[in-house]
């Protein structure tokens, strides 16, 4: 068989071999209820970004911002299970209305410092991801908030200038212990909040200046008093029927991104609260630091999270009593 001739057969040969298939690219959609330059935010683009990398291409996430998918966080928990999107980050405190144990990173002073949240975080993660299983749904990682403070017209430093301040807060919790306080508090998420703000109806938030600064809150509220209420944490989860579809290297893959991401949340949390304060003074807020706050100030806000600590551990029974011994309180 002459040369020609070989080189003809295997060319024919060749042809007739079936074309290699494509990988398929998986496609998924990413949610959250803040701004793209919040905390949830910035860990969803890098969460998108370790995955592409960590899969080779083959997962694609699309982000979304600013409830902009018509999803709030007490909402993300159906959410994801349902597949109304594939995964999603929401504020913890928002999903105490499925479970109580979701209230805890935001019960008021019990972690107050980086170190504290992270102490609570590395010691209710286990339970958290358990409860989340039984929601269909799988944790990818903690983003923790900067400590809250209170938004509001004028510093709030006295127990005088609480009485009757309409004030957002966050969670079931942050109602009560705001009420108790003599306020006016309602519970609401960020994207329900800042129609409050512009027509006037809430008058004062609850938030870290993380929240603040990407929601431009100083347009309408131009004094931050640091109250050190808490460090909370949002929670990004993914649907598990999502995960175990894919192959054991992009579980793998999954896995090692959303590692990488909770890493990068908390490292940012390192330096974020200096950044946020600097941000806020350049846009006119005044900051109001905790030392200025009035004792009467300081322990009516303690007497008012003490009752709600309590009335938590009843509603959270022996296990969530078992998570604050732990962490010793």
């Amino acid at each position: 068989m002459n040369r020609v001739r070989r080189l003809l057969l295997l060319l024919t040969a060749a042809l007739l071999l079936p074309a290699p298939q494509a990988i398929a690219q998986i496609s998924w959609t990413m949610t959250t209820e803040y701004p793209a330059t919040s905390m949830p935010g910035e860990g969803l683009r890098f969460f998108a970004e370790a995955l592409a990398r960590e899969s080779a291409g083959r997962i694609v996430v699309t982000t979304r911002f600013d409830a902009s998918a018509g999803i709030k966080s007490a909402e993300m928990i159906a959410a994801v299970r349902d597949s109304q999107v594939t995964a999603g980050d929401a504020f913890a405190g928002a999903m105490g209305k499925v479970d109580p144990l979701f209230l805890l990173s935001s019960l008021p002073f019990i972690a107050a410092t980086n170190d504290e949240a992270r102490r609570l975080t590395q010691v209710a993660r286990p339970a958290y991801a358990k409860r989340l299983a039984a929601e269909k749904q799988r944790l990818l990682y903690t983003t923790p908030w900067p400590p809250s403070g209170i938004w509001a017209k004028k510093p709030i430093v006295s127990s005088d200038d609480l009485k009757g301040l309409t004030i957002r807060t966050y969670d079931s919790t942050g109602v009560k212990v705001f009420a108790a306080a003599g306020a006016a508090p309602v519970n609401l998420s960020f994207a329900d909040a800042m129609p409050k703000l512009i027509d006037g109806s809430v008058v004062a938030v609850l938030s870290s200046g993380d929240g603040g600064a990407g929601r431009k809150l100083w347009d309408y509220l131009p004094y931050f008093t640091e109250v050190n209420y808490a460090v909370p944490l949002s929670l990004a989860t993914l649907n598990e029927s999502a995960y175990g579809a894919l192959p054991s290297e992009l579980r793998d893959a999954v896995d090692r991104a959303a590692s990488a991401t909770e890493a990068n949340q908390w490292h940012l949390l390192e330096t974020r609260l200096a950044e946020n304060y600097a941000r806020m003074a350049a846009n006119g807020v005044t900051l109001v630091k905790a030392s200025a706050i009035s004792a009467d100030l300081r322990r009516l806000l303690a007497n008012s999270a003490d009752q709600a600590i309590v009335e938590w551990r009843g509603l959270s029974g022996d296990a969530g009593v078992a998570l604050l011994k732990e962490i010793g309180r």
